[in-house]
Parts: structure tokens; C-alpha cells; sequence
């Protein structure tokens, strides 16, 4: 079945852009993230943030990017590679530090983009100048990763997000000024969410400049708030099945310009107590797929929301 007739790939987003596949290379920084200094962080994140398969921060950006190239180089016959600051907020530090670690990776070779994963909060136009100067020096492009989660404020304040919606449109909007992609990570199946808010958010992403999107499924960290709270059976999670047809009806509703880079969680078995309902990430990808063509299902197959439209109304009557 192909793929591309259902949702477009991120793979083939970047294929279009750079003209052959490319690889992130993970760096992993000596950050932390404000949530957790002005409280205990998100409910589901765990000490070690999401950079489970990074190196320590103590190693030098350099030596990590040069390691992990030449890995994903001998077994993939790379090229092209993305450097990737994927662990916590990376910025949420000095700017003059800031600026270290992205020159250090734009010097490294064969290095296309820099991707800097954040809080919507953590958005100032003095760190996107930085990144301005970079890619006009090197030509090194420039995509920027935003945690939203969901639109529902109720839910982001239920996992102690320290963010509500408005953080993110007011980042996204002074973001897209400076022409960087945008990649937003959504969680469909958080506690307390429902359908309503997986297609909501869908379109919120749909009218606002963004580029890419990653739907996560709902992992539970071990030693995490969220953990405790599913353990002793205060939180309930949705089905498989609920949550597919949640993804389903979000790719109906999210524009198809946008690209999909992911729909479903990965986590190393020992760092949780749950995910993917004990399946794994491409069965679920499979099973997602067999259903959107039984249904005829397609990302955007639902954008009929935008540009006015209830003035169609209008239009059918004359």
C-alpha cells in the first residue's frame, strides 16, 4: 500500500527539499527545561527528558554529530544530515552559549539543517537572529520543533504542561517571520482528551504556518507523575482502536501540505510501563493504513473549514 496516498511522508518532504533522503543525527545538550524549575515538570516526562537514544551531554556537539554520522553514513550510504537538538528545551540557556552550539553543528560536514526542539515559551527574537545569521552564512536551513501536545488548555493544565495554547500561536506566528519550518508534537490520546480534541487541534495546526507535525501516542515513562497516576489507576488511557480512529480523523482534518513525520511513539521497553498497547510502531502504522483504505481516508480529505467557509452557503444559493 502506499503511503503517499493516504498522508504525505516526512521522508518525502525532505527527499523534495534536499533531493535525496536525509538523517537526523540527535544531540544531546546540558539543558534542563524551565517547567522544571519553576515546578516538577510535565506529568509525562521522565528525569531523562525524551533523548533516549542520544549521547551524554557531556560530549562535545561535534563528537556527537561526527559519531553518529559515520554510523548512520557506513549503514545507510548517507549523505545529507540534519542535526538535531532533540532533548529537553534547547533554548532555554544564554544566548551567547546558544550560539556556540549551533555554530559548532553548522561547521560540522554535510550538515543541511539544524533542528532545535523547544517550549512555545521559549521563543525570542533574539535566538531566532542567531539562527538568521547561521543560515545566511552557510546556507544551513533552519526548522524549529514546538511541544504543543494538544489545544485543550483544561488538558494542559491537567499534565502540568506550564504552557496554554496562546504560547504556542504567539511562537508560531514570530517564527514563521524568519521563514524556518515549523514542526509541532501532538499527543492524541493524552487523559482527559477526547475526538473533538484531536480534530481541533488538526485544524488549529492547519491555519496557522506549519509545515510538519508529529502525532505521538501517549507513552507512560517510568518515575513520572503520569506513571504514579496510572499505576493506581487514577487515569484511564483510550483503546488502540480509539486512538486509530483519532489519528484517522486528525490526518482527515490536517491540511496535506503539512508533512507527517510521525504517528506513533517509540520507546526503549525498559524506560516504560507503557506504550504502543504492546505493539509495535509499524503493526500500528500497518493496521492505520489498511484502515484508511477501507474507508477511503486521505490527509485533508475533511479541510473544509477554512476561507470563510460558511459563505458556501452563499455560494450554492446563487
Amino acid at each position: 500500500m502506499d503511503i503517499d496516498e493516504r498522508y504525505y511522508p516526512y521522508s518525502k518532504y525532505l527527499k523534495k527539499r534536499y533531493g535525496e533522503k536525509v538523517y537526523k543525527l540527535p544531540v544531546n545538550l546540558p539543558v534542563t527545561c524551565p517547567n522544571r524549575i519553576s515546578g516538577a515538570g510535565c506529568s509525562f516526562c521522565a528525569e531523562t527528558g525524551t533523548g533516549f537514544e542520544a549521547m551524554d551531554s557531556a560530549v562535545s556537539v561535534t563528537e556527537q554529530l561526527m559519531s553518529t554520522r559515520k554510523y548512520i553514513e557506513k549503514r545507510y550510504h548517507a549523505h545529507k544530515f540534519i542535526a538535531y537538538f532533540q532533548n529537553y528545551t534547547n533554548t532555554f540557556m544564554p544566548l551567547d552559549i546558544f550560539q556556540k552550539y549551533m555554530l559548532e553543528a553548522s561547521k560540522v560536514p554535510d550538515i543541511v539543517e539544524i533542528a532545535i526542539s523547544t517550549r512555545p515559551d521559549c521563543i525570542r527574537e533574539d535566538y531566532l537572529d542567531v539562527l538568521n545569521r547561521i543560515r545566511e552564512t552557510t546556507g544551513i536551513q533552519i526548522t524549529i520543533e514546538l511541544g504543543l501536545q494538544t489545544v485543550n488548555y483544561h488538558t494542559l493544565k491537567r499534565i502540568s504542561r506550564g504552557h496554554t495554547l496562546a504560547e504556542y500561536i504567539d511562537a508560531v506566528l514570530r517564527i514563521s517571520r524568519y521563514g524556518y519550518d515549523i514542526c509541532t508534537h501532538v499527543i492524541l490520546n493524552l487523559p482527559g482528551d477526547e475526538m473533538d480534541d484531536s480534530i481541533e487541534t488538526a485544524k488549529i495546526l492547519s491555519a496557522l504556518p506549519v509545515q510538519i507535525v508529529k502525532a505521538h501516542s501517549l507513552y507512560i515513562a517510568k518515575d513520572t507523575r503520569l506513571c504514579d497516576d496510572y499505576e493506581n489507576g487514577t487515569i484511564s488511557l483510550c483503546e488502540k482502536e480509539e486512538y486509530l480512529n483519532r489519528l484517522i480523523a486528525f490526518l482527515e482534518h490536517l491540511n496535506p501540505d503539512i508533512a507527517v513525520e510521525r504517528l506513533f511513539s517509540r520507546i526503549p521497553e525498559k524506560d516504560a510501563v507503557f506504550c504502543n498497547w504492546n505493539t509495535s510502531w509499524w503493526k500500528l502504522r500497518d493496521e492505520l493504513l489498511l484502515r484508511m483504505e477501507e474507508q477511503n481516508s486521505f490527509q485533508g480529505k475533511k479541510l473544509n473549514y477554512l476561507d470563510g467557509a460558511a459563505l458556501r452557503l452563499l455560494d450554492n444559493k446563487e
